[in-house]
């Protein structure tokens, strides 16, 4: 008898989170708001900002801890700068200024 009060009870609480839109802790958009996300701009094209392999501070922005290239979704670079972006942060490994990875 205890074991279908127990039933009943978890059965009760799964079909109220159902009706509650709230999948796992996720939160739906479709009655709320959605949240406000700001648009990546590349700062090649709004800022007189130059890809260079002389300036590794600059590129380091653009690699990650391993020393990987960050792709275009990440840092909002349009397609026209990022390869040339990827292109001197390549110059920029081969004449030492930047690690191929860092340890």
């Amino acid at each position: 008898m205890a074991d279908e009060n127990n039933r009943d009870y978890r059965s009760k609480d799964r079909d109220d989170s159902r009706d509650s839109g709230n999948r796992g802790g996720r939160s739906s958009f479709r009655g709320g708001k959605r949240p406000f996300f700001k648009k990546k701009v590349c700062r090649f094209c709004t800022g007189n900002m130059v890809a260079d392999y002389k300036d590794p501070d600059a590129l380091g922005r653009f690699v990650t801890e391993r020393g990987k290239i960050l792709p275009r979704r990440i840092t909002g670079t349009c397609a026209k700068h990022q390869r040339l972006l990827a292109k001197e942060i390549k110059r920029a490994r081969v004449l030492a200024y930047l690690p191929f990875v860092k340890k």
